[in-house]
Order: structure tokens, then sequence, then C-alpha cells
């Protein structure tokens, strides 16, 4: 579709209706978080290692099975649809989430957190049905917007999932969860719209048979979804550590595990603010100075939590983290967004979730091993000097990312 009939389109209504979708699917996918260490321990007679080991295999068998069939599913909603694809993630992943609260055995959940990675893509596909339907020129502010509503469903989902697993039991909490994905199913189901058309393509004899070769600049193709992972995996390398960071910096006493949830909820709550803001910026200025401004922000915010002496200190600077978030983690997708032909839409959200999901599992796994080796502090800094590398290379390979104001793909 042409801006003029992107703008007659249903974008904003689906809009509205996926924002709320995204934010149940945040929402259910995190609220088991805070007790899956605590099922496993119940599944059998194990020991604190075996249980850390367990563990571990059920975080990265979802993300490692995503990055694997993200691209797969991707490739499909552009030949059939994006609205398909939300059906099917939001139905699979429900089927999934309801198995979990019946397993006997830990082999059984590890199997079937591996099965819901196959049905991952709720998020990722509503992003990519967004972003092929709303006008270019607000493509950024919509992206924003709609990436609040995930984000806002993994603020909340620790703490509701923690109080539903006391109220409920941990077994009765995947009912539940289950049940909040069969209602984003039906939201999708009768409210989202999307006319579908897709596009066939033939290759001329003698055409690369290269995936990149249909974009104008694969170079920032790639180096964007290299950003994705690099900027998830601060993220993910800081979540297993936090707490315990928390409760040195408290010397062990007082409300450890009140003050740990408030800490990691903070970069939730500014970006929820700050991302629809910085998505409109860059749509009317660039998104490269969005990106510039998110680099090196997020970079002077992660070097101090590494060397701070109170909680409160902690807590500012990881408030502020919400903020650089908002401005990289959007605006990266907006750039794929107007750097990648209509008909490849879904495919290149497919691959960023994949990459997304390999800065998750990387991030986890690193971050809890250079905090045993050194301690809490070396994952701030590692996190810093990581960012720092990315910014120079993407300065360095794509530096018309700065230079352009806006550029849309044909």
């Amino acid at each position: 579709m042409d801006d003029a009939e992107r703008e007659q389109g249903p974008w904003r209504r689906n809009l509205v209706v996926l924002w709320f979708c995204t934010f149940v699917a945040g929402m259910a996918f995190s609220e088991i978080m805070p007790f899956l260490s605590l099922f496993i321990n119940q599944l059998g007679d194990f020991t604190k290692a075996q249980v850390s080991f367990y563990s571990g295999l059920a975080f990265a068998a979802d993300y490692a099975i995503s990055a694997i069939s993200a691209p797969l599913w991707g490739i499909l909603a552009d030949k059939k649809g994006r609205k398909i694809m939300l059906l099917r993630a939001s139905l699979g992943m429900a089927l999934a989430m309801g198995l979990m609260g019946f397993v006997t055995n830990v082999w059984q959940l590890i199997g079937l957190r591996a099965l819901q990675g196959v049905f991952a893509g709720f998020i990722s596909n509503a992003q990519a049905l967004i972003a092929s339907q709303a006008p270019r020129k607000y493509s950024g502010h919509a992206l924003s917007t709609l990436i609040t509503g995930a984000v806002s469903g993994q603020l909340f989902g620790p703490v509701i999932g923690g109080f539903l697993a006391h109220i409920f039991s941990i077994r009765n909490t995947f009912f539940i969860t289950a049940g909040l994905l069969v209602l984003a199913f039906l939201l999708s189901l009768l409210f989202v719209k999307e006319h579908f058309k897709p596009v066939e393509h033939h290759r001329e004899p003698g055409q690369s048979r290269n995936p990149l070769a249909a974009f104008q600049n694969p170079t920032l193709i790639i180096v964007m979804l290299c950003s994705t992972a690099i900027v998830q995996f601060g993220n993910a390398s800081i979540a297993p550590i936090i707490s315990l960071y928390v409760r040195e910096l408290m010397h062990y006493h007082g409300p450890i595990t009140v003050v740990a949830g408030i800490i990691a909820a903070l970069p939730g709550i500014s970006n929820i603010f700050a991302a629809p803001r910085l998505g409109r910026y860059g749509d009317r200025h660039g998104s490269g100075k969005v990106l510039l401004f998110g680099y090196i922000f997020a970079v002077i915010m992660y070097f101090p939590q590494g060397i701070v002496t109170s909680v409160l200190a902690l807590g500012i600077l990881r408030f502020a983290i919400g903020i650089s978030d908002g401005a990289l983690y959007p605006e990266i997708q907006t750039v794929l967004t107007k750097n990648t032909p209509v008909h490849l839409t879904s495919t290149i959200f497919s691959y960023n979730q994949s990459f997304q999901a390999i800065g998750n599992m990387l991030g986890a796994l690193l971050g809890g091993l250079v905090a045993g080796w050194f301690d809490y502090n070396a994952v701030f800094v590692m996190t810093a000097v990581l960012l720092l590398v990315n910014l120079i290379l993407v300065l360095w390979l794509v530096p018309e990312i700065w230079q352009t104001r806006r550029v849309n793909a044909d």
C-alpha cells in the first residue's frame, strides 16, 4: 500500500487492539519467570546446582528454538498474511502454557518450553502488521507506541505472577496464563483487520539467489539486526543478577525482594513514557539522531551502575536505562522498516525476533558467568563496553544512518 491507502486503512484501530494484545502477551510470558525455578525444584529431589542447571535449560529452550523457527514463520507471514500468524502464535503458546500445568518431571517442562519457542512470534508479527499498515511518516511513533504494550506487560507480569502463584498455586498459574493467551487470540481474531495482498516474485534469469539482494542497503540491515542482539544482550545480562546486586547493596538486611522488584521495574516505567515521544521525534528529525542519543546515553548510564554504593543511586540509573531502551530498540525497528521492501516486512521482523532471542539467551548465560568470575559490577561494565563497540560499528559501517533524515524503501 502507498501512504494514501495506509492513511485510510485500519492501522489506528489495529494499533489500539494490538497494544492491548501485546500487553497481555508480554504479561503472560513474564509472569511465570519468578517461580519457574521454584516449580522445577518441586519436580524432583535436586541439589542446588541441579536446580540452577535445569532452570538455565528451561529458560534457554524457549529462546533457542524461537531463534530458529521465527524466520520460517516470517517467510510464511509474508506469503499468507500477518494476522494468521498472530492467531497461530497466541493459540499455540496457549496450548504449550496450559500443558505445563500438567507436567510431572523437569524434562517435560523443558520440552514444553521448547514447544513454546516453536510457536513464538506474537509480538514480532504484531509489529510487522503495524509496520506494514502505518503511513511511513508515522511508523516510528506507531512502533514505539506498540512496543510499550509488551514492555508494560513484561513490567507487571512478574508481580502479577507472584501473586497468582501465592493465591492459586504455581500449577494453576500456568492455566491462568494460558487463558490470557486465548484472550489475545480472540481479540486478534475478532478485531484486527488486515487486507493482505500477497506479492508474487519471479526471479529473472541470472538474478541473485541471495535474499539480501532485495534490500537497497544490505549492510545496514545486517548491522541493525546485530544491534538488536547486542541491545537485548545488555538487558538480559543484567536480569539474572539485579536482585543479588540489590541484596549486596542493602548489606543483606531489609525488604530485599520488594526493593529488588521495584528496581527491576524502573526501566520499564521510564520506557513507557519515553518510547512514544522519542519515536515521534525520530519521525520528524530522523531515527539516526535518536539512535545516537540512545547509545551514548546508555553507555553513560551503564558504567556508574557498577560502582554505586546505594540502592537509591542504582534506582535512578536503572530508571534512566529505560529511556535509552526507548530510544534504541524501537528506532532500530523503525530503521529496519524504512529500509525494507513492504513484501519482506514480516520476514525482517522475524529475523529481528531471532536476533533478539539470541541476545536474550547469550546475555543471561554470559551475565551469570561474568558475575561468577569477577563480580556483579563487572556485568554493567561489560554491557557498557559492548554498547560502545556497537555504536562504533554502526558509525563505521553505516554512516548514512546519521546523515539521512528519512530513508523509505521502495
